[in-house]
């Protein structure tokens, strides 16, 4: 519609330009610039309703957003081969690979924070708690939650135990790390359950019947472990003491300074 208005208006500018030329009324013919007559044109054309029924801003930057995705496309065709079949057989590919590597690596695990890596809840449960928690999902098969229940009951007993100090906001990796000083023997098991622990809880990877087996053993296994205390000399004992060799005794014994 507006094409069609436009040309009309086209149209009578050129016929009243063509007038004014020729001079109609049989005097004698006017010559009309060009730059008056085009002037004319431009402010005919410009009026409201010619141009009523353009596109909005927002469809004209999706044309021209389509148009540049359409060239890309078409480069990429033209120099895939195959075409536009080689095109979308490797676009299926390369999604394909992007589903089996999410399937395969589970969600990226981001780097934990005292806040975000808390191993316990508000609720404070004691050991036999977590355990009883543990067990209640195991039976409905529920081995994520059985795992993480299991590992705060292998915490929480350390801390009831006094092997580690009650502290608010610890993760499962630092408690690991801090009980394998007092439980060396045990520091790789502790280790093992922690990193399963995080794979279950921030890397949204599911634990199966072996996994909670294998954190259940390693509680078992801590709750028979006795820690290793720092030793003490025995009163009179002197063989921890640091040996300074004869030097020392020349310096202090009578007359071992008259040479």
């Amino acid at each position: 519609m507006s094409g069609d208005m436009a040309t009309a208006a086209l149209h009578t500018v050129a016929r009243l330009r063509t007038a004014a030329a020729t001079g109609d009324d049989g005097g004698v013919p006017v010559t009309t610039p060009r730059t008056p007559a085009r002037e004319a044109a431009e402010r005919e054309l410009s009026k409201r309703e010619y141009h009523q029924d353009d596109p909005g801003l927002l469809q004209r930057l999706l044309d021209w957003l389509w148009d540049h995705i359409s060239s890309l496309l078409g480069s990429a065709a033209q120099a895939t081969p195959g075409g536009w079949v080689g095109l979308a057989v490797l676009a299926v590919v390369v999604l394909l690979l992007v589903v089996a590597l999410r399937m395969r690596l589970g969600k990226f695990r981001p780097e934990t924070t005292s806040d975000s890596g808390s191993l316990f809840g508000n609720r404070l449960r004691s050991a036999a708690e977590h355990r009883s928690a543990a067990e209640a999902h195991a039976a409905a098969d529920r081995w994520s939650e059985a795992l993480q229940e299991r590992m705060r009951a292998i915490v929480r007993s350390l801390e009831e135990r006094a092997l580690l100090d009650r502290r608010p906001g610890r993760t499962a990796d630092e408690a690991a790390s801090e009980a394998g000083r007092t439980l060396p023997d045990h520091a790789d098991a502790l280790r093992s359950a922690a990193r399963s622990f995080d794979e279950v809880t921030y890397g949204e990877r599911p634990a199966d019947a072996a996994a909670y087996s294998a954190v259940r053993d390693i509680d078992g296994a801590l709750q028979r472990a006795v820690p290793r205390l720092p030793e003490t000399p025995a009163p009179g004992d002197t063989s921890l003491l640091v040996k300074h060799g004869d030097r020392g005794s020349d310096a202090t014994t009578p007359g071992g300074g008259g040479r």
